[in-house]
Order: structure tokens, then C-alpha cells, then sequence
């Protein structure tokens, strides 16, 4: 049997006057991801552990079956297994946002935390300027894409450094960086890194996006994760356009299917993904398929690109899938990985709604799929990182 799990990141949500009292779930034209749920489980699942900052990290690891209170190191350490970087034990690896904020001081606001959605060729220069200017035996700044960069502090996992406890410049959009200055404040070495990339962002001849800031957070010491084929039996490959998803693969030995065109964005290559996971399902049993769009149109703020991204899930990824293994059995689970309410603009704690639909499960009987429908069932997996396991050894028996 094929497992076919697809994420529809950050696609949960709250309901809003703008959509009727919808969410973006319910608001959304979704009749492949509602047949699915009529005839099989659905539920919630608690994808970050209690304590834990609700990022795409954390929940991402658990929902490819891994304890993010046991592996979890940061989110800088999983986007550099993807870059395949050689670290020492003891190396600190910050994930490094190029940012745009109103002014780098105590009263200054982050406006954009990704500049624009800056574009790989444009930020790719800038960093590179910023090594080549800033670079030194301590810190070495690792071009990644688009908004999406690196710094790695050596040996920095020994210093106070590692425990300082950074924004995620998407959780504070719109709102003050003074505390976060403050606590950038604390690491000399790294508030004057932050203030000499700034002059250098300023150089036009370097730098000639919207970015005025760089932005370290998510923190942490190389990570290291079991095998996947070693703890599920299974061969398995993740598709996606962002680096943390591909880190988790490459650090649990899966295999990572790069497509061209893939954004992170509303605007991606739905197709390309879609024919990547069925041409590796061909000899294999399991992919994990990651859209961004959602998340990202949550991040935005804006409600009807949100609701055309799910829409665009359902129609460009799932139903294509459905269509093409119709004659195949296949373990279905369909979820999203957090919530990106729409008024909120960042992660919530929230249990997501999951599907998991295979030959003899017993369905949940709900009419669609929603977070409403999710929570009707009384099905909650306390342990998100359990989900995968549940929908590979016990759903439907």
C-alpha cells in the first residue's frame, strides 16, 4: 500500500466576519478533501508539545513521526541538514531572515519579516557582500533562499548565546522589535554584527531590495534525527520548496525531491510536485508533499488569498493524486502542520485537523473537512509525532 501524506501548511484557522463566521478551511472550495473525510477518520492531533514554540519545525518533525521535545534543536540546525553543512557538535546554527523593519532602534516596528518575499537571486548577493564584508572565524553567514538564509556561530553552542530567546521576526509583524533588541543586546559580539550588516544593507551597490535588517533566531546545535526507513519500514521522500522540510528529510536519511518552480508561494509549481510524488511512488511507499501558500497568505493577513490557496490544494494537488492512484490502494493523510489564524498573522497552538483514509477504516461520519468537522468527532491524538503511526498501524483496525 502507498502512503501519500500532503500538508497544507498552516492551512487551519479561526473563524472571521469577513467569511460569514468561515474559516479559510470552510470558506474554501475543498470536494476532493471533503469525499476524503466522509469516508475516513478525521480528527486532531497536537503537532507542537506543550512548551514549545508553535513553529513549522516543531510541528513538521512531529508530523513525520519524530518527538520535537526529544529532537528538536532549533530551527537553524534542521534548514542547514539541508544545505548538507559539515558543523562541529558545538556549533550554533541561527536561522537568518533578511528583513525590513521602520528603524533599527527601541522604537522601531518589523514591518516585513521576509522584505517583499525578496527573491533568491536578489538576497543570494547580499549575503554573499555580507560574508565576504563580516565573515570571520566566529560567524559565517550561509546563503539559503529567498528571505531564508543562515549564520553559524563556531562554537557558539557553549556560549550564553545559544539561550537567548529571539522572535520569529513572521510572529512580531507590525509590532515593536524593543524587546527583541534588548535581547540582542546581551551577545556584544552579535548586536555588532547586527549593526554592521545594517551599513551594508544600506549600499546600494550591495543591496537594492526592500531589506534595511538582518534578523538570527531559531537557534541550536546540528541536529540529528533516527532514520526513517529504520522506524517506519518504509522508503520515503518529502517534496517541498522550503529548506526546513527538506533538512528534515535529508537529517532522517529520506530522500529529497527537488522540483524547478517551486516557490513557498500562492504562485508555485502545483504540477511539479504533484508529477515528482507520483513518479517516486512508482517503486516506492511513502512521500510527504509540502505547500507553503497558506501559511503564507496567513502570515499576510489576507483572508480570500488564503481561502484560494487551500482551494488550490485541494484542486492542484489533492485531487491530480486521486485521480492518478484511483486504481491503487493508498493510505491517505491529509493535515496541516499549525494554525496561521488570519488575525493573528502568526502560529497558534491550536490541535490541527488531520484525514487518514485507507481501505477498511472506519469512517468518522463528517459531511466535510474542517476544523469544526475535526473537532466533532472527539478524536485527538495528544502526541501529534504519533499521527503517522497511528495512520500506518492502527487507523481503521
Amino acid at each position: 500500500m502507498k502512503t501519500v501524506y500532503l500538508i497544507a501548511d498552516g492551512m487551519g484557522g479561526w473563524p472571521l466576519e469577513e467569511l460569514g463566521g468561515k474559516t479559510t478551511m470552510e470558506a474554501a472550495v475543498t470536494p476532493n478533501m471533503d469525499e476524503l473525510a466522509k469516508t475516513g477518520i478525521v480528527g486532531r492531533a497536537q503537532t507542537v508539545p506543550e512548551g514549545m514554540p508553535p513553529g513549522s519545525d516543531v510541528a513538521n518533525m512531529a508530523l513525520l513521526g519524530f518527538d520535537p521535545a526529544t529532537y528538536h534543536t532549533g530551527r537553524g540546525p534542521i534548514e542547514a541538514a539541508a544545505q548538507g553543512l559539515e558543523l562541529d557538535p558545538d556549533d550554533l546554527v541561527w536561522r537568518l531572515n533578511l528583513v525590513t523593519v521602520s528603524k533599527l532602534n527601541i522604537d522601531g516596528f518589523m514591518r516585513d519579516y521576509s522584505s517583499g518575499h525578496i527573491s533568491t537571486d536578489v538576497s543570494r548577493p547580499v549575503v554573499e557582500a555580507l560574508q565576504e564584508r563580516l565573515g570571520n572565524d566566529t560567524y559565517t553567514f550561509i546563503p539559503g533562499i529567498q528571505y531564508r538564509h543562515l549564520l553559524v556561530q563556531k562554537g557558539g553552542a557553549l556560549t550564553d548565546d545559544a539561550k537567548l530567546n529571539v522572535n520569529p521576526p513572521h510572529d512580531i509583524t507590525d509590532k515593536p522589535i524593543k524587546l527583541d533588541l534588548r535581547v540582542f543586546s546581551r551577545s556584544p559580539f552579535l548586536w555588532d554584527l547586527i549593526f554592521e550588516a545594517k551599513e551594508i544593507l544600506e549600499d546600494r551597490d550591495v543591496n537594492m531590495s526592500i531589506a534595511n535588517s538582518i534578523w538570527p533566531w531559531g537557534q541550536g546545535r546540528p541536529l540529528n534525527l533516527p532514520n526513517f526507513k529504520e522506524t517506519f519500514g518504509l522508503d520515503g521522500a518529502v517534496i517541498s520548496a522550503v529548506d526546513l522540510i527538506k533538512g528534515l528529510g535529508f537529517a532522517s536519511g529520506m530522500e529529497v525531491l527537488d522540483v524547478e518552480g517551486a516557490t513557498g508561494l500562492l504562485e508555485t509549481n502545483y504540477e511539479g510536485k504533484v508529477d515528482a510524488a507520483l513518479n517516486y511512488l512508482k517503486d516506492n511507499d511513502f512521500v510527504f508533499v509540502h505547500l507553503e501558500g497558506p501559511d503564507e497568505c496567513g502570515h499576510g493577513g489576507d483572508a480570500s488569498e488564503k481561502v484560494e490557496a487551500i482551494s488550490r490544494f485541494d484542486s492542484r494537488v489533492v485531487a491530480p493524486m486521486r485521480e492518478a492512484l484511483k486504481d491503487e490502494e493508498v493510505n491517505w493523510i491529509i493535515t496541516c502542520d499549525h494554525f496561521t489564524p488570519i488575525a493573528e498573522r502568526t502560529h497558534t497552538m491550536d490541535a490541527v485537523p488531520f484525514i487518514i483514509n485507507k481501505p477498511g477504516c472506519e469512517a468518522s461520519g463528517v459531511s466535510e473537512f474542517s476544523e469544526k468537522t475535526a473537532d466533532s468527532t472527539g478524536l485527538k491524538l495528544e502526541n501529534g509525532f504519533e499521527l503517522l503511526s497511528f495512520a500506518l498501524n492502527n487507523a481503521g483496525k
